[in-house]
C-alpha cells in the first residue's frame, strides 16, 4: 500500500516518475500552478510591504480537493514541481494549500528523469527554499505592478487591450531601433573584382586585395576601370604562398538561449515550439517496453556545466564508436558565462547510449529532430577539435595585388557529428587550391567585376532576438518564449517571413512609454533588475526592498502619465480594395495571426478576409486561379490558390513565375545546404537561383 504521494506539473512527469518509484509512491499532477494573483484587480496590498493576495486558479479547485483527499491516505507529502523559482513557487502554494510546512523536509528536485536522479533526489529531499519563491515572488509583482499600472493608462489613451511589461517593452524597443536603423541606411557602392585563374587544367579564383602590400577599396565603377587598365596584359605571377594548421573547436552543449536559436536556424522552430517540445522530452515519451522515459535533462538553464558521470558516459561512446582518436586530449570543461546562474547542468541527453536513431520510432517528427539536435550538439561537445588545412596565396598582375585562400579538413574531429549554424548565412572559405609555387605564372581565364551595395542591419529573428536579449542580461531562460509570444499577440510586432517587424501601435506604445516611463525601456535598469532578482535568489538582498525602491519613482511616473498623456487615436488604413457585400472600402485591421481586411463600415457589415500576395503564377491545379501567399494559424507562410476552396492547391514553397526549360511545369524555389535554388515540382531539372 502507498505511504507517500508525490505532487509534480503534469501527468506526463507523473507516469515518468511513478515508473521509477513503485508502488510505495502515489504520484498526481497539479497541473501547473494552483494559486495565482487575481486577474480582475492588482491584488498586491502596497501599504502591507506588497503583501500578494494570492486566490485558487479557478478551475484548480477539483484539483486541490484530489489532492487533499490522497494526502489523507498517506504519512508523507513530497513536492517534486520543476527546479526553478516558478517550481520552488509551485511547491510553496501547494504546501500552503494543503497545510504542509515549509520548513519540513518535503521538496525533491532533480535535473534529469530517470530512475538513478529520482531515487537520489528522494533520498535527499530538502525544506522549500524560500529565497527561490522570494524571488519568484518579486519578478510576479514588479511585472504586476507595471503592467496593471501602465496598461490602463494605455486603454484609456491608446487602445484597450494593450498591455506593458519590464522585458516585453525592451524587446519592442530593440525591434524598433533595429527597424530605424533600417529606414535612415543609407546604401554605399562598392565593387568587387575576382581573377579566375588556371594552374594547368585546374580552375580556382583570386580576389583582388589591393595595390602594393596595401588594402585597396574599389568604390566606384571608375576606380574598377582604372584597376582593368592597370592588369591589362600583366602575367598573374605566385608571390607568396602560406600554408598553416588550424584548430577549430566544438562549440558547448545547449543552454535555453543557445538550443532556442539553433532550432530555429536548422528545424525553423518558433521559441515557444522549442520549449513546448523539449518540455516533452524531459518529462518523458513512452518507448515501448522500456515505458515513459524522461530523454533530456531540465531545459530551463544558462549553465554549459555537465555532470562527470554524463561526460565519462560520452566519452566511453565517442570511443567506441570513433575511436581515440576522436576524443580531446583532456575532457573538455566549456567556460560558464558571466552573469550565469549555473543553476542546472546543461541540456543534454539523460542517456548518451540513447542515440536518436534507437527512439525515432516512438517519437514524433518534431520530438525527434529536437532530440537529435540535442543529442549531436552534446556529443559533438565533448568530441577532439577539427583539424583544417589552410592555405593563402598572394597573387601579383602588375602592382596589383590578388588573394586567394582555400581549407581542407585534414580531420574532422566533432565535426563528423555536427556542425553549429549560423545567423549571418556567412560562406566559409572551404575549396582546395591546387599546389602553388613562388614565382610561377598562372594563366588568366577571365577577370570578373562585381557591383554591390552596403545593406542595411537585418531585422531580428526570433533567435536574435534571444540572443541580442542574453547578451544584454535581460531577462532569463525561462521568459524568453512567453516575451515573444506576449509582444505578437499584442500586435506591438509582427512575423514577415521569419522576421519581426513593429507595427504602429508598437511605435506610438514605445514612444509614449519612452516619454513617461523611460526607465522600463532603459537596458541597464532592466538588466540591473535581473541581477537583483537574482541577489534575491541567493539571499543576499530582501525582495521587499527591491520591489519598494523600484516602487516609489515608478508610483510618482503614473501619477504624471495618467495627467500629461495625450489621448492617440489611431486610424485604420485605408487598402484599395472594396468590400464585395456592401461596397465600402476594405481597411487594414490587426488580429490574433496578423494583418486581415475588414469591411470599413463595421459593424453593419462584418467582411473580412486574409490579405492575399500574389505571385504572378498561374494555379498548376485548376489553371482559373492564381497562386498567392497566404499565412497559416502558426504564422508560417504557404502558398495556396486563389480559388480556395473550390481548388485546394497548397506548398510550402515559393513558386518561381516562369515554367521548368525542361518539362513546362511549376518550379519553386528551395533551400539546398542552405543555398537557395530552383527546382521543378515535376522533373530532376535544378537551376541555382540568382
Amino acid at each position: 500500500m502507498a505511504d507517500s504521494l508525490v505532487i509534480v506539473e503534469s501527468p506526463a512527469k507523473a507516469k515518468t516518475i511513478g515508473k521509477y518509484l513503485g508502488k510505495k509512491y502515489i504520484v498526481k499532477a497539479s497541473m501547473g500552478h494552483v494559486r495565482d494573483l487575481p486577474k480582475s484587480q492588482m491584488g498586491i496590498d502596497i501599504e502591507r510591504r506588497f503583501e500578494p493576495k494570492y486566490i485558487t486558479i479557478r478551475g484548480k479547485g477539483n484539483v486541490l480537493k484530489e489532492l487533499r483527499e490522497a494526502k489523507k491516505k498517506v504519512k508523507r507529502v513530497f513536492l517534486a514541481a520543476d527546479p526553478d523559482r516558478e517550481g520552488e513557487a509551485i511547491a510553496w502554494h501547494l504546501a500552503l494549500s494543503l497545510d504542509l510546512s515549509p520548513n519540513e523536509k518535503c521538496r525533491v528536485v532533480f535535473n534529469e528523469i530517470t530512475k538513478q536522479a529520482i531515487q537520489e533526489a528522494f533520498k535527499n529531499p530538502r525544506p522549500i527554499d524560500m529565497d527561490l519563491v522570494h524571488a519568484q515572488q518579486a519578478r510576479r509583482i514588479l511585472d504586476r505592478l507595471v503592467g496593471y499600472g501602465i496598461s490602463p493608462i494605455l486603454w484609456k489613451k491608446v487602445k484597450k487591450g494593450l498591455s506593458a511589461g519590464r522585458v516585453q517593452s525592451v524587446a519592442v524597443k530593440l525591434i524598433i531601433d533595429r527597424e530605424k536603423e533600417i529606414r535612415e541606411f543609407q546604401p554605399e557602392e562598392y565593387w568587387t573584382v575576382t581573377a579566375e585563374l588556371l594552374k594547368g587544367s585546374e580552375s580556382f579564383q583570386a580576389k583582388f586585395y589591393g595595390f602594393g602590400k596595401e588594402k585597396t577599396e574599389l568604390k566606384h565603377k571608375e576606380d574598377v576601370e582604372a584597376l582593368l587598365q592597370r592588369i591589362k596584359g600583366k602575367r598573374f605571377v605566385v608571390e607568396e604562398v602560406k600554408k598553416s594548421q588550424r584548430r577549430r573547436n566544438p562549440a558547448p552543449p545547449f543552454i535555453t538561449s543557445t538550443l532556442q536559436q539553433e532550432a530555429a536556424r536548422k528545424l525553423r522552430f518558433r521559441a515557444s515550439k522549442t520549449m513546448a517540445v523539449a518540455q516533452q522530452l524531459y518529462e518523458g515519451v513512452e518507448l515501448g517496453p522500456e515505458g515513459f522515459v524522461g530523454l533530456i535533462t531540465y531545459m530551463r538553464t544558462d549553465s554549459t556545466r555537465i555532470s562527470e558521470t554524463a561526460q565519462r558516459e560520452a566519452l566511453d561512446w565517442i570511443k567506441k564508436h570513433f575511436g581515440e582518436s576522436y576524443l580531446p586530449d583532456t575532457p573538455r570543461r566549456h567556460r560558464v558565462k558571466a552573469g550565469a546562474q549555473d543553476a542546472h547542468e546543461a541540456i543534454r541527453p539523460t542517456s548518451v547510449a540513447r542515440t536518436p536513431e534507437m527512439v525515432k520510432s516512438y517519437l514524433s517528427r518534431d520530438q525527434y529532430r529536437l532530440y537529435k539536435l540535442i543529442w549531436e550538439r552534446f556529443v559533438a561537445s565533448q568530441m577532439a577539435s577539427a583539424i583544417m588545412d589552410a592555405v593563402s596565396a598572394d597573387i601579383r598582375a602588375g602592382d596589383a595585388l590578388f588573394r586567394a585562400t582555400g581549407s581542407t579538413v585534414r580531420f574532422p574531429g566533432f565535426m563528423k557529428v555536427y556542425v553549429e549554424g549560423s545567423d549571418e548565412n556567412k560562406t566559409e572559405e572551404d575549396g582546395r587550391l591546387p599546389e602553388l609555387e613562388r614565382g610561377e605564372t598562372l594563366r588568366r581565364k577571365s577577370v570578373q567585376p562585381k557591383q554591390h551595395f552596403t545593406q542595411p542591419p537585418p531585422r531580428y529573428t526570433e533567435a536574435r532576438l534571444v540572443r541580442t536579449l542574453e547578451e544584454l542580461g535581460i531577462g532569463r531562460p525561462s521568459t524568453y518564449a512567453p516575451t515573444l509570444e506576449t509582444i505578437q499577440k499584442r500586435g506591438y510586432v509582427t512575423l514577415e517571413d521569419g522576421r519581426l517587424v513593429p507595427t504602429e501601435l508598437g511605435e506610438i506604445v514605445t514612444q509614449l512609454m519612452e516619454e513617461f516611463f523611460p526607465e522600463i525601456l532603459d537596458v541597464e535598469f532592466t538588466a540591473n533588475m535581473e541581477e537583483e532578482l537574482d541577489q534575491i535568489e541567493e539571499g543576499a538582498v530582501d525582495w521587499v526592498q527591491i520591489v519598494d525602491e523600484f516602487y516609489r519613482p515608478f508610483h510618482r511616473r503614473l501619477s504624471i502619465a495618467e495627467k500629461e498623456m495625450e489621448e492617440v487615436e489611431i486610424k485604420d488604413e485605408v487598402s484599395d480594395e472594396v468590400c464585395e457585400k456592401c461596397g465600402s472600402p476594405m481597411v487594414y485591421k490587426m488580429g490574433r495571426y496578423g494583418r486581415f481586411l475588414a469591411c470599413s463600415a463595421f459593424p453593419e457589415c462584418r467582411n473580412a478576409k486574409p490579405i492575399l500576395k500574389s505571385t504572378g503564377v498561374a494555379c498548376p491545379k485548376c489553371g482559373e486561379g492564381e497562386i498567392v501567399e497566404r499565412k497559416s494559424k502558426k504564422r508560417r507562410t504557404f502558398y495556396g490558390c486563389s480559388r480556395y476552396p473550390e481548388c485546394d492547391f497548397v506548398s510550402w514553397d515559393k513558386p518561381v513565375p516562369r515554367p521548368c526549360p525542361k518539362c513546362g511545369k511549376l518550379m519553386v524555389e528551395k533551400k539546398k545546404k542552405q543555398e537557395p535554388v530552383i527546382r521543378c515540382t515535376e522533373c530532376s531539372y535544378e537551376e541555382a537561383k540568382p
